[in-house]
């Protein structure tokens, strides 16, 4: 069933799911229904994961507080960010507002983090991180069940990774456990406009070896 305001996307067949979801950067002020996100968290909850361990946690951000009390602590990160980049004063101030405005206004914020301390421990550097590894992997596989069940529900979503870029700062904002780290962020809601799509390289050309 989709949401109140959202299409109706119950029928899709697999493949319409996969080609149809997009990257929405802009939302509707629509609430969000609770059952909606429930939804879409219980499709992350199914992703594989090494040893079927689950190496992940998720923070749930609806309130507008919350929203702009993390946006306003990753300022800071994200401008020092862009200035290392060497882009003028001008369009950090325009990045920095665009980002800004893609967290404050979605009505629903999803926190993926890396949970890692129920993973297997190994005597040597290399395999711990080919553990590590596993578990940044899965946390993918998740987001992806996340976004498809959410736009089969009829929301849009899109994937931010600034939280990698300063998972202390995600941290310290939110008053969360040492033992997460954040991965990236995850808008929903209902999409204001149809945003431009971007094409996708032949498979031809991403298939190296079929012997």
């Amino acid at each position: 069933m989709s949401g109140e305001g959202g299409p109706d996307r119950t029928a899709l067949t697999f493949a319409e799911i996969i080609q149809g979801r997009r990257s929405v950067r802009q939302y509707r002020p629509d609430p969000v229904p609770h059952e909606l996100v429930i939804n879409a968290l219980e499709a992350a909850r199914w992703a594989p994961s090494p040893h079927g361990r689950m190496p992940w946690r998720f923070v749930v951000l609806t309130q507008p507080e919350r929203k702009t009390q993390l946006a306003d602590a990753m300022a800071a990160a994200w401008v020092r960010n862009l200035e290392l980049d060497g882009e003028p004063a001008e369009i950090v101030a325009i990045r920095l507002a665009k980002s800004r405005g893609r967290i404050t206004s979605a009505p629903v914020l999803l926190l993926p983090c890396l949970y890692l301390r129920d993973l297997d421990q190994y005597p040597d550097a290399e395999r711990q991180q080919a553990e590590t590894i596993m578990a940044v992997q899965s946390i993918g596989a998740a987001i992806q069940n996340l976004l498809l069940a959410a736009y089969q529900q009829g929301l849009d979503g899109g994937w931010m990774c600034a939280p990698l870029f300063c998972p202390e700062t995600v941290v310290a904002a939110l008053g969360l456990e040492s033992t997460l780290v954040p991965q990236a962020l995850i808008t929903l809601g209902y999409a204001a406009t149809d945003p431009k799509r971007r094409s996708r390289i032949p498979l031809a050309e991403l298939v190296v070896l079929w012997d």
